[in-house]
């Protein structure tokens, strides 16, 4: 008999118990040999790098640097210049940057230092003295931005202004966007990010910019708004850096990692706090210090574990012991993620054609885009980090149902202002719309789902409240089997897959949790969801689904749920309560989308959903 491996070209592992996934995690290092906050930092694990800071006596400010090894700090040569606050960048513990900073308080300093592996020597100052602002880089090339000024008014002022340094001076370069303070830096002279912070010391920031060598740009947001965090400074990168820790109302331990498109929420720091040093990567990084005082000698290491008994997504064993096959992946049984910011709308909306297969590849077509429930003409395209708008509509609509993907789509329904529904549907080609044979029966607050050449609606409004269902085979609309339940805004998933196997959930006026699942002649009332709500968010198909947001009048909510075949199980919610949002991606509850909406009021903001590996038994049926 041939062997699984000849056959598949892979063995599978015999083990007595399950390995565990693969993630991240904070541990414990050594102590400080003097606790601070406000410290500078570079390096990496097992060789790192502190300077400066604040240590709560009187001064206060410190010119102390310590080295560490992995297991223990050392004290070094000091800075020439005591301060905390400072800025600072580094890529290693023998190439560091102390940039600007404050001793003592009100005293700000426009010396920058630079540390060779032994001792540190003074270059070339700032060109505007400053406290609490980033930097990125390495000590011959770097950059340094935002800050507290004392010229700007009222003093101390928070500012925009971005410096670049070539190993000797400093040049004043295009700013930032917007002024603020207590951010966290990330990256090189030419690609560094500037993460969150505040524009006025009470106020905090989820915003994220991006320097490309010559300007910034807005990028995705943190999950997680907040000052006072830290970052991987000059160890990171533009693709790969992690943020942790910060305040918001109090001191928070929250860790997030930036793959270069979005931000993921990972294990957190051990203890809380906030104006802490950082440096590292989404590998490796240290978190040095922090706020509260309690905390100002304290060191934690984040790395990733090693070894046969730690998973990654795909890898398959044989569990001897329950005598059993076992994979590790995202879909596997009930999906444990999270919601991440993705790219904001160019205009707010809400009740919007759905389209999209995945989170790189979505669409929302017109839409109520204000007061008015007439509806905007605008569509917009999304490709996994912004939103870009293409040819309008030609009849403009709110309310209304949608399916099929970024190049091929329908629409159909909606409503102009009275509640009185239209019957117009129009298809996508990827650069135009054009009209075609209308629905039997004009009505909005539809639901939709399926291709531009296979689609279904269901529901809504002519009014009265209607069960009415309609199939789209890409010529003309054809009068099907009812669903059991008349409901306005009713959400639908599963269509996309196939024609023939979909499930409505929810609907209002008032909201219902009822589940109905489509055969392809007839609706079947399921298991109901948990939390009864209309004007949902869906994804996935008619065995392996999720729902999000919506609206329990007057109330929005966050709480999401998948569904597996049979019934509905509550996962992470998403980060706002959000209505109205329209859903833009059918390819399963391991992703989605969620675009737009009621917040209350029209919002912008897309949230992404991507599920984490879980282990799995393999079964065959």
């Amino acid at each position: 008999m041939a062997e699984y491996k000849s056959i598949k070209g892979f063995q599978i592992q015999s083990t007595s118990s399950d390995p565990v996934p693969y993630s991240g995690s904070w541990s414990s290092g050594g102590s400080l040999n003097t606790g601070r906050a406000y410290a500078g930092a570079s390096g990496n694990i097992p060789a790192g790098l502190t300077f400066g800071g604040y240590d709560g006596s009187s001064p206060g400010y410190l010119a102390n640097t310590e080295s560490y090894n992995g297991t223990a700090w050392s004290e070094v040569n000091d800075l020439n210049t005591a301060r905390g606050a400072l800025g600072y960048a580094g890529a290693t513990s023998t190439n560091a940057i102390a940039i600007s900073g404050a001793h003592p308080p009100g005293a700000y300093k426009t010396q920058v230092e630079k540390w060779d592996g032994s001792s540190w020597t003074e270059t070339g100052d700032v060109n505007a003295a400053r406290y609490l602002a980033s930097g990125a880089g390495t000590n011959t090339a770097a950059i340094y931005f935002g800050g507290l000024t004392p010229s700007a008014a009222p003093p101390p002022g928070r500012v925009n202004n971005t410096e670049s340094f070539n190993g000797a001076s400093w040049t004043e370069v295009n700013n930032l966007n917007a002024a603020k303070n207590q951010g966290a830096g990330s990256g090189t002279a030419t690609a560094a990010l500037s993460i969150g912070g505040t524009p006025n010391g009470s106020a905090n920031l989820a915003t994220v910019e991006q320097w490309n060598g010559t300007s910034w740009t807005e990028t995705t947001d943190i999950n997680n708004a907040r000052r006072g965090l830290a970052g991987s400074s000059g160890s990171g990168t533009v693709t790969d850096t992690l943020v942790f820790g910060g305040y918001t109302t109090t001191a928070v331990a929250n860790t997030e990692s930036w793959n270069g498109t979005s931000w993921t929420e990972v294990n957190d720091l051990a203890t809380a706090g906030n104006e802490l040093g950082g440096t590292g990567t989404t590998s490796t990084a240290l978190a040095l210090g922090r706020e509260p005082p309690s905390n100002y000698a304290l060191t934690e290491e984040w790395s990733f574990p090693s070894g046969p008994s730690f998973l990654v997504e795909g890898d398959m064993w044989f569990n001897s012991s329950s005598q059993t096959l076992k994979v590790c992946g995202a879909a596997a049984g009930v999906p444990a993620g999270a919601w991440a910011s993705g790219g904001a709308l160019n205009a707010g909306r809400s009740q919007a054609g759905p389209a999209g297969i995945s989170q790189t590849s979505a669409m929302v077509s017109s839409g109520r885009g204000g007061p008015s429930t007439a509806g905007v003409a605008s569509c917009e395209q999304y490709n996994g980090s912004s939103w870009t708008e293409v040819a309008d509509v030609n009849t403009a609509r709110s309310s209304l149902a949608g399916g099929g993907t970024q190049t091929a789509n329908y629409i159909a329904g909606g409503r102009q202002g009275p509640p009185s529904g239209k019957n117009e549907t129009e298809i996508w080609n990827g650069s135009s719309w054009t009209e075609v044979n209308n629905l039997n029966t004009g009505r909005a607050y539809v639901t939709g789902n399926g291709t531009s050449t296979a689609g279904l609606v269901a529901g809504g409004s002519e009014p009265p409240t209607r069960a009415y269902v309609e199939s789209w085979d890409g010529t003309s609309w054809t009068e099907v089997s009812d669903l059991n339940t008349a409901k306005i805004y009713r959400s639908m998933f599963g269509g996309s897959v196939s024609q023939t196997a979909a499930v409505c959930v929810g609907g209002e006026d008032p909201a219902v949790d009822i589940s109905e699942t489509w055969d392809g002649s007839s609706w079947t009332e399921g298991n109901n969801l948990n939390t009864a709500r209309g004007s949902s968010g869906v994804a996935g198909t008619s065995t392996f689904g999720m729902i999000y947001g919506g609206q329990t009048a007057p109330t929005y909510m966050a709480q999401t749920e998948v569904y597996n075949g049979t019934s509905y199980t509550e996962i992470g919610d998403l980060a706002t309560n959000t209505g109205y949002t329209v859903p833009a991606n059918n390819s399963g509850n391991t992703t989605a989308i969620a675009a737009g909406g009621f917040a209350p009021g029209l919002t912008t903001a897309t949230e992404e959903f991507t599920a984490s590996a879980a282990v799995a038994t393999v079964t065959t049926s």
